[in-house]
């Protein structure tokens, strides 16, 4: 598989960086079955005709891995079908800290000689929005790391659910938040770390980052600059996820997810016919 693949996305009007996340080998001869799972960017723009061709897709659940402030500017549109939309934030609700507190860190951070003096920032942070323009996407993706396991596996077991698939996993844009969260459902399934990054790295082409840096206005009414993504994000995030649990499984398994639960994953997605469909 190429690593741009760009046949791959599904031009839907009002749907950025959409598409197909099957039709991947994986360890033991199988495939990760296709029109099951979808990833993009938010629904918010959605034009009449494009709600009518997104339902042709047959999708039963919707999983948004935005904030909540996110969602109050820009809601995702409504579909037809009795289609159940889940809320799953990725990153952990987050309060600003009072000046009194910023000093104290400060303080902190000086009196123990300063070795943790980045992550006492860092901690003390407003929440993270995953294309704002402050940090640098190594340390989103290092904050992703440390923080989003609770969400990934809230969303892979909503994903477990009976009748929940076909699913789409969207964020803002579909490439961070739903890019790591996809990610490590694809490698519990099997899939190889080169196929989960050419997939991770379409996103700049769906998004048109291929060209260069995207600018748009956050939900605060700030200009911000959404920046090409490289595989070494990805290929960080999944090394420290081996890190820290082993492999994708036991990073699941730690954060909630049941062995039931990904047990009916893997025979879902099992695809082992020529048109790589789920078998049965």
């Amino acid at each position: 598989m190429s690593i741009s693949g760009a046949e791959r996305l599904i031009l839907i009007p009002g749907v950025r960086n959409l598409r197909d996340a099957g039709g991947f080998p994986t360890t033991g001869g199988a495939r990760v079955a296709e029109a099951l799972l979808y990833r993009a960017g938010s629904l918010h723009e959605l034009t009449t005709e494009g709600a009518e061709r997104l339902a042709a897709l047959g999708l039963r659940t919707i999983i948004d891995l935005r904030s909540a402030p996110e969602l109050e500017v820009w809601p995702d549109h409504p579909l037809d079908g009795g289609v159940r939309f889940l809320h799953l934030p990725t990153f952990p609700p987050r309060e600003r800290p009072t000046a009194h507190e910023a000093r104290d860190a400060d303080v902190e951070a000086r009196d123990a000689d300063a070795p943790d003096a980045d992550a006492l920032d860092a901690d003390t942070r407003d929440g993270r929005d995953a294309e704002a323009g402050e940090e640098t996407l190594e340390d989103l993706y290092a904050f992703m790391s440390a923080t989003a396991g609770p969400a990934i596996a809230a969303a892979v077991s909503a994903l477990a659910v009976p009748g929940a698939l076909p699913a789409l996993i969207h964020c803002a844009v579909g490439k961070d938040r739903t890019g790591v969260t996809v990610a490590t459902l694809l490698s519990a399934l099997g899939v190889s770390d080169a196929d989960i990054l050419a997939d991770y790295h379409l996103s700049n082409a769906g998004l048109g980052l291929d060209q260069g840096p995207v600018y748009y206005v956050d939900e605060h009414g700030t200009e911000r600059r959404s920046r090409p993504v490289h595989v070494g994000l990805m290929s960080a995030f999944l090394a420290s996820l081996r890190a820290s649990h082993g492999d994708a499984t036991r990073y699941l398994l730690a954060h909630g997810v049941t062995e039931a639960e990904l047990s009916d994953l893997r025979a879902a997605f099992r695809a082992t016919g020529g048109d790589g469909r789920a078998e049965g």
